[in-house]
C-alpha cells in the first residue's frame, strides 16, 4: 500500500522534514516514490513552514494513497 509520509533529514536536533509518497513497508527514511513537499519546524517568520504539491498530492490520493496523521495535519495547516 502507498502511504505519504514524512521523511526525516537534516542536522542533530535540527530536522527538516519532506513529505513523500512511499511503499508502506519501507523505512522511514529509506527508498521512496516521489517527493511531493516540505516541512520545516524551524523555518523563521518570513519563511514557509511546509510546502506542497497539492497536484501532486491529489493524484496520490485518488490513486489509494493514504496519508499519515501528520502529514494530514501538515496538510490542513498549509491550506489555511
Amino acid at each position: 500500500m502507498v502511504v505519504i509520509r514524512l521523511a526525516r533529514g537534516g542536522a542533530k536536533k535540527r530536522p527538516f522534514y519532506q513529505i513523500v509518497a512511499t511503499d508502506s513497508r519501507n523505512r522511514r527514511d529509506g527508498r521512496f516514490i516521489e517527493r511531493l513537499g516540505t516541512y520545516n519546524p524551524f523555518a523563521a517568520e518570513g519563511e514557509q513552514g511546509v510546502r506542497v504539491a497539492t497536484d501532486r498530492l491529489a493524484y496520490w490520493q485518488s490513486v489509494g494513497a493514504k496519508l499519515s496523521p501528520t502529514v494530514k495535519r501538515l496538510v490542513a495547516q498549509a491550506a489555511q
